[in-house]
C-alpha cells in the first residue's frame, strides 16, 4: 500500500507532456554521451602510445571530464525515463485491477442475490397443498394481472434486476433517506399502498413514523427481501392489486420509481382505478426521473432496460387531473451539483466600467456565454427526480 501511495504521489505531479520531456531528455543526454566517448576514444587514438607531454595529458584529462559528465547526465535521464515507464505500467495496473474488482463486485452481488432466492423458492416448494392453494387464492388471482411492470423487467430474471437496483439505485439506506421526506405527506393515514415498494426502503420509513402501510410488487426477490424486514408485502401486479380491494378503502397511494416502467394505456388505468380506490381527500405521490432533466436521461433512465418511456412533469400532471385528482402539484429533488453545471464568467468590476473597445468587446463575449450556460443548465442540468403530488 506504501508502495502505492508514493506512485499516486508521483502520477499527481507527472503528465504525458512530462512523460515525453523525460524521453526527449533521455535521447539528447544519450548523444551527448556517445559523443563524448567518441571524443574520448579518439583522443586517446591519437597519442599512439607514446609518452604523455603536458599538453597530452591536458587533452585526456579534458575529453574524460566531459565523458564521465556526460555518465551521469545520461544515467540520470535513463533512471527518470525507466522511473516514467514502471509508473505508466503500475498505472496500466491499476486500471486492470479496479476494472476487474467492479467487474466481481458485480457478479458477486448478482451471486449473492442468487443464493438468497433459493431459501424462498425452497420454502415455497414444501409448503403444504393446503397453504399453496391458499396462497394462490390471495396471489394468482392478481399476479400478473395486465402486468406491465413484470413485464418489462423479465428482461432481468428477479434477482439480476434486483441486484442491478443494488448498484445503480444504491444501498437501502440511502434510498430510505431520499424517500424520508414522502412520509409527512402520510401523516395520521392508514391503509397506505406502496405501489412497486422494491425492496422496502419507504415501506420501513412509513413504519417508523407509525404509518399503515402495505408494498405491491412483481419482483419475487424484492417481495421477499421486504418481508424479510418484517414489512407487510404482496407479490401481485399493482393494477390487478387496485382493482381486488372495494373502493375508498385505501389511505394514500405512493409509487417511486415505477411510473417510468409502464405502457401509457396501463398509466392512464392506473391513476383512474387508484382514484376509485382511495379515499376522498387521500393523498397520492408518484416520483420518477426528470427527463426535462437531460443529465437525468442520459444517465439514470436510459441506463435501466426495464425503462419503458420517460413521463414529462407536465404530462403527469396532466394526468392526474383528467383521472380526477385535485391540488396536483410538481416537487423536483436531486438537484444537479453545482460542480457539474456549466459555469460562469466572472469578470472584474474595472473591464466591465471600462470604455476601451477591448473591454467593451470582451464584456459581450462573457454576457454572451453566460447566457448560454444559463440556457444550457435550465436544459441539462436541474433536477433529476420529480414528484406529482395530489
Amino acid at each position: 500500500m506504501a508502495r502505492l501511495d508514493t506512485y499516486d504521489q508521483w502520477k499527481s505531479s507527472m503528465s504525458g507532456s512530462d512523460v515525453d520531456r523525460i524521453r526527449h531528455e533521455r535521447l539528447e543526454a544519450e548523444a551527448r554521451y556517445n559523443h563524448a566517448l567518441t571524443a574520448l576514444d579518439q583522443t586517446i587514438v591519437n597519442l599512439g602510445g607514446r609518452p604523455l607531454s603536458r599538453e597530452d595529458f591536458d587533452r585526456l584529462a579534458a575529453a574524460l571530464i566531459v565523458f564521465l559528465q556526460q555518465i551521469t547526465a545520461f544515467v540520470e535521464s535513463s533512471d527518470r525515463q525507466i522511473g516514467g515507464d514502471i509508473g505508466a505500467r503500475l498505472e496500466r495496473l491499476q486500471q486492470a485491477v479496479a476494472s476487474s474488482t467492479a467487474e466481481l463486485r458485480t457478479q458477486v452481488n448478482v451471486m449473492h442475490r442468487a443464493l438468497a432466492a433459493v431459501g424462498p423458492a425452497k420454502r415455497s416448494a414444501s409448503t403444504s397443498p393446503a397453504s399453496s392453494n391458499q396462497s394462490a387464492v390471495s396471489d394468482q388471482s392478481t399476479i400478473h394481472h395486465q402486468s406491465t411492470i413484470g413485464s418489462q423487467q423479465s428482461a432481468l430474471s428477479d434477482h439480476r434486476y434486483l441486484a442491478f437496483e443494488d448498484q445503480f439505485r444504491g444501498s437501502a439506506e440511502s434510498v430510505q433517506a431520499r424517500v424520508r421526506d414522502y412520509v409527512p405527506i402520510f401523516h395520521g393515514r392508514t391503509g397506505v399502498v406502496d405501489l412497486g415498494c422494491g425492496r422496502g426502503e419507504l415501506l420501513a420509513a412509513l413504519k417508523t413514523a407509525g404509518i399503515e402501510a402495505r408494498g405491491v410488487d412483481t419482483n419475487a426477490q424484492m417481495v421477499a427481501v421486504a418481508r424479510e424486514q418484517g414489512l407487510a408485502v404482496s407479490h401481485h401486479d399493482a393494477l390487478g392489486y387496485l382493482r381486488s380491494v372495494a373502493d375508498e378503502s385505501i389511505g394514500g397511494v405512493i409509487a417511486t420509481q415505477v411510473v417510468e416502467h409502464l405502457e401509457p394505456a396501463y398509466l392512464v388505468q392506473l391513476l383512474d382505478t387508484s382514484a376509485q380506490k382511495m379515499r376522498p381527500g387521500a393523498p397520492i405521490v408518484l416520483e420518477t426521473i426528470n427527463p426535462a432533466c437531460w443529465l437525468a436521461f442520459f444517465s439514470s433512465y436510459i441506463r435501466d432496460i426495464t425503462h419503458v418511456r420517460p413521463v414529462h412533469p407536465e404530462t403527469l400532471q396532466y394526468l392526474l387531473r383528467v383521472s380526477g385528482f385535485e391540488r396536483v402539484e410538481l416537487r423536483y429533488s436531486a438537484p444537479v451539483p453545482d460542480h457539474i453545471k456549466m459555469q460562469t464568467v466572472d469578470l472584474p468590476a474595472a473591464i466591465l466600467s471600462s470604455p476601451e473597445p477591448q473591454a467593451v468587446a470582451l464584456a459581450r463575449v462573457a454576457h454572451a456565454i453566460n447566457a448560454n450556460a444559463a440556457v444550457l443548465n435550465n436544459l441539462m442540468f436541474t433536477h433529476l427526480d420529480y414528484a406529482a403530488v395530489a
